[in-house]
């Protein structure tokens, strides 16, 4: 499904593999305009041991690729496959399903982190955003991952369903 819908990969990989960190909170925090403004973003999304935590109640999980080119809409469209992966996965029997996208949720001009989602059925945090480390859980898969240096070069999104 996640390939028909233009990932590059998608590939089931063990929960160990997935590495979380405290670190990468703090990159949001210090690094991202976005911090605090979304309710998928910290401080509102789980510290890194909750999440690992998480993760170890699980054997396997989905990790998807999407290879970015500035100016398509790969973001958006490997969030929209998180959640449809999911969403099918748990129809079919896996109650535990849970999808993780990439960067913040875009689904509101303005977040009101006051309140609610109003999204609640679409919204998910992004991986970073709950502490995971990408580029390691990346390259732990054999999949293609690098360090941008300029906002004009491509890139590569990850997204993540954890199944059982």
């Amino acid at each position: 499904m996640a390939k028909e819908r233009g990932a590059d990969h998608a590939v089931i990989v063990d929960t160990s593999s997935v590495s979380t960190a405290p670190w990468v909170r703090m990159k949001c925090r210090f690094g991202c305009p976005g911090y605090g403004l979304r309710l998928s973003c910290p401080p509102h999304t789980p510290e890194y041991d909750r999440t690992r935590s998480m993760l170890d109640s699980y054997d396997r999980a989905i990790l998807l690729h999407y290879h970015w080119v500035k100016g398509t809409n790969s973001v958006t469209m490997l969030n929209d496959t998180v959640v449809d992966l999911e969403t099918t996965l748990f129809l079919d029997g896996f109650y535990k399903a849970f999808g993780m996208g990439c960067g913040f949720c875009t689904l509101c001009k303005k977040c009101d982190t006051t309140k609610s989602c109003v999204h609640p059925e679409r919204m998910r945090p992004s991986m970073e955003s709950c502490g995971i480390d990408v580029y390691q859980t990346a390259r732990a898969n054999g999949l293609p991952i690098e360090v941008v240096r300029t906002h004009a070069q491509d890139r590569d999104v990850y997204g993540i369903v954890l199944i059982d």
